[in-house]
């Protein structure tokens, strides 16, 4: 057959699957039904291709000639069409329900398959290890089919995660199962069985890390390839079938699970290292990938199903209800035993009775059973017998799961009612609607007015307002408590953050890895408050200010090895998250006092900008504990952080020049060029000192600065250093003043009698009035800021020093005593 027929055959059907989804969409059908239907139709009309008009003909009889193998879908199609599911995963949302997935994705593989091959070996008169690489390849479902129906029906988000991260892995089980069991029967040998979970392990693992590092590896070269979208994009595609096939012909392993990992990977990381717009073009090209896959994977396999079937008798379809029936009560094992079970157990999340039912009935298999099911025809050591009871077992099997479940699914959702908004979110959207529908009459009177409407066409467009009007007063934010609407408040505000953050990396404010972790920070705490209310957000707010583990393990080397540049890189870290973190903070509050009161009204928004108002506060304390000790860092990252913004804002002025024509494709060239050569130095790195020398924080102490080099020298000397953790007490009622003070790097809050506060940054100093008064000095409290190192003159060595320094002494005495003249005089006004 020639190239040019080929082509010619599957530009065909890519023209006919075009036309497929708003026929589906007509007919009320699940695209993968459709697909199915069209996919025999195609596969029967071929034997009659000599009947049709002579192009209609030629097309029909080029499936009849092509030899699709098992290869062309296990390694031409369902790489793309793993991948895509995988990229538009939250992978957050996927580790939360990673517990119930492994067990849907591997317990439910290895039950199902017990179970099918355990009936099948009792009436079908096969050996037990024939009827169990049938039930392996009915085990797995299949990505393209859950996939597309569970979008189609509007499943909820969860439930569509359950289910399709079950599709995504257990088809790594399913064929891992197959290949054992293939193994083991051309090797005809027995006690072989325990090496089939090590082997599994293996090849689950070892896909798993051959994904990631593949994935990551991926990640680093958009750096490279920054500026070159067309070229980020192809490197996607070529990474999902390196991460398949050198899983699968290097490694042996799972290339499944490898392409699998390399998607989220992607997803997540990659979104932080692309330019905003080209992952959003990233997202949309391979959504066209997988609609190619998914279309082409599924006709085509659909069209092997006349051939796949022609030797069958009524015993096949006997066989083929056992399947059903043996893979029903196998999920159901599972599903509605093992899965509660598990949340008994606390090892996994809850999942409700409605979505076990969905998850149960849901079990669709598609084109990877029927690529497997091929695969068995193609292996010439089974007997020809019991090839043709696996391919028609399966091909019934699967047409059976399409067209029960498939076509009673969307049903059994909507009387589940899962595809329904709950009171709140139509309490909401009502809300939505009011608001919205009062603007718009507006603006509608005034276009009418300005554009001469007759009257009547007026009224008539006015009549549209009041029925949605009419509609949303059905149910109302108004019927719900304060506390139910305080807590939608923070769940606004907690979705809008994520949006803020990607706004900024949009702006190159912040670089990728930051990007990452405040990314993640937002998705977190917007699943805390979803789940905590009040509380989970208060708890990741505090979460988001602590000092991470990398910080502490930082300074662990600093302390013990000086190592100062990670702790250095940490520091400007938590700097530039604070920053951000306040400037987003800031935006949010300002959210919600301008659009919030409309949605949920003002006693509710009032207590979410209470709320907010404490976060930015602790914000505004965190980052002040930081410019304390590092004033002139904190400017230059000031200065850094504004230009950012305005290079952005340049930069968005010149495109809407371009795209209003005012300015032509050279003359833009020229201006980004210029302007991204004005803000260079931006990108330059600031040098950050971690402490003060020992000798620089003498000379600061004014007491000390006038000593003579010898003195300076004996005293540094005699320094100890301490290092504070934060909100350690360093001095106060229940721990007495070890000496002189000298903050070398953190920053410290003193609080002072009258009940104010001081903060004192490195280079500064406090403890002299307990070491020069014969009094003791009540109502004084420090505690550190943050991590904090300080500089102790022990009270002996300073007296000391005193003793040696007759002019020091009658220095410090004097500064002594107009100091606790003060002190005095505070006392004095507090007792009247």
């Amino acid at each position: 057959m020639s190239t040019g027929s080929v082509v010619f055959g599957f530009a065909g059907l890519l023209a006919l699957i075009c036309f497929m989804p708003p026929l589906a969409g007509r007919l009320k059908l699940p695209y993968a039904v459709l697909l199915a239907i069209v996919g025999c139709a195609i596969g029967l009309s071929g034997q009659y291709h000599h009947r049709m008009p002579p192009v209609l003909g030629e097309f029909l009889s080029l499936f009849n000639h092509i030899e699709i193998s098992s290869d062309t879908f296990l390694i031409v199609f369902l790489p793309v069409l793993l991948f895509e599911t995988a990229l538009a995963m939250n992978v957050r949302r996927l580790i939360d329900d990673l517990g119930p997935i492994l067990l849907l994705a591997i317990v439910a593989v290895f039950v199902s398959t017990a179970c099918v091959g355990l009936v099948l070996a009792q009436f079908s008169g096969f050996s037990l290890v024939i009827c169990l690489i049938l039930g392996a390849i009915v085990a797995t479902t299949d990505p393209a089919a859950v996939v597309g129906i569970f979008k189609e029906v509007g499943a909820p988000t969860r439930l569509s995660t359950l289910v399709e991260g079950e599709s995504l892995l257990n088809d790594a089980a399913a064929i891992a199962v197959y290949t054992f069991m293939l193994a083991l029967l051309s090797q005809a040998g027995e006690g072989a069985s325990p090496l089939l979970i090590p082997a599994f392990l293996k090849m689950f693992i070892g896909g798993a890390v051959t994904g990631f590092l593949l994935g990551r590896l991926t990640c680093l070269s958009f750096v490279w390839l920054r500026g070159w979208p067309v070229a980020e994009i192809s490197l996607t595609l070529s990474l999902a079938y390196f991460a398949y096939y050198v899983a699968e012909h290097y490694l042996h392993v799972s290339g499944v699970v490898s392409t699998v990992v390399a998607g989220l990977v992607v997803g997540s990381t990659g979104r932080t290292r692309m330019a905003p717009l080209t992952f959003e073009n990233l997202s949309q090209s391979w959504h066209q990938f997988g609609f190619w896959a998914n279309s082409l994977i599924f006709i085509l396999a659909a069209m092997l199903i006349p051939k796949m079937t022609e030797h069958a008798t009524w015993i096949n379809l006997f066989y083929v209800a056992l399947v059903f029936g043996a893979t029903l009560f196998a999920r159901a094992t599972v599903v509605f035993g093992l899965l509660p079970l598990m949340s008994w157990l606390r090892i996994g999340t809850r999942v409700s009775a409605s979505f076990r039912v969905v998850i149960w009935w849901g079990g669709l298999r598609g084109a990877v059973s029927l690529a497997l099911a091929l695969a068995v025809t193609e292996h010439s050591s089974l007997p020809e017998d019991a090839r043709s009871f696996i391919a028609i077992s399966v091909t019934g099997f699967v047409l059976a799961t399409l067209f029960l479940n498939g076509l009673t699914l969307q049903p059994l959702i909507k009387l589940l009612g899962l595809n329904a908004l709950t009171a709140k979110e139509r309490a909401l959207s009502n809300q939505a609607v009011i608001v919205t529908t009062a603007l718009i009459q507006q603006e509608t009177d005034q276009l009418a007015k300005s554009e001469a409407v007759h009257e009547s066409a007026h009224t008539r467009v006015h009549k549209v307002f009041d029925q949605a009007l009419l509609h949303a007063s059905e149910i109302q934010l108004a019927d719900f408590s304060e506390a139910e609407k305080f807590e939608l408040g923070l769940l606004i505000l907690a979705r809008r953050e994520f949006e803020r953050y990607f706004n900024v990396l949009k702006h190159d404010i912040i670089d990728r890895r930051l990007a990452e972790k405040l990314l993640g920070r937002a998705e977190r705490l917007e699943d805390l408050v979803r789940t905590s209310g009040l509380e989970g957000f208060r708890s990741g707010v505090s979460r988001s200010l602590r000092y991470p583990r990398r910080f502490r393990q930082a300074l662990r080397v600093h302390e013990r090895f000086g190592v100062q540049s990670w702790l250095a890189y940490e520091l400007s870290q938590r700097f530039i998250a604070l920053m951000s973190t306040r400037s987003v903070a800031q935006q949010l509050l300002e959210f919600a006092e301008t659009k919030l009161p409309k949605i949920i009204g003002p006693n509710a928004t009032a207590q979410v900008s209470q709320a907010h108002r404490e976060r930015l506060e602790l914000v505004r304390e965190a980052l002040h504990a930081l410019e304390l000790q590092y004033p002139t860092y904190s400017l230059w990252l000031q200065e850094r952080y504004l230009g950012r913004i305005a290079r952005g804002l340049e930069r968005e002025k010149y495109a809407e020049m371009l795209e209003q024509s005012l300015v032509s494709g050279e003359v833009y060239a020229d201006l980004r060029e210029k302007a991204d050569a004005r803000w260079e130095f931006l990108e330059q790195e600031q040098p950050l000192d971690i402490e003060m020398s020992a000798v620089a924080l003498v000379t600061r102490v004014p007491l000390l600065s006038e000593l003579p080099a010898q003195a300076l020298s004996e005293v540094t000397k005699m320094l100890t250093p301490r290092l504070f953790l934060p909100n350690q007490l360093i001095w106060g009622a229940q721990l007495p003043p070890f000496g002189l003070y000298i903050v070398a790097s953190g920053a410290v809050t003193l609080l002072l009698p009258d009940g104010t506060h001081a903060e004192l940054g490195s280079g500064e100093f406090f403890g002299e009035l307990a070491l020069l008064s014969a009094e003791k000095i009540e109502g004084f409290e420090v505690r550190s800021l943050g991590y904090s190192k300080v500089l102790c003159l022990p009270a002996k060595s300073f007296n000391d020093l005193l003793a040696r320094n007759a002019g020091l002494k009658e220095k410090i005495e004097r500064v002594a005593q107009q100091r606790l003249r003060a002190i005095q005089v505070w006392r004095d006004y507090q007792a009247k």
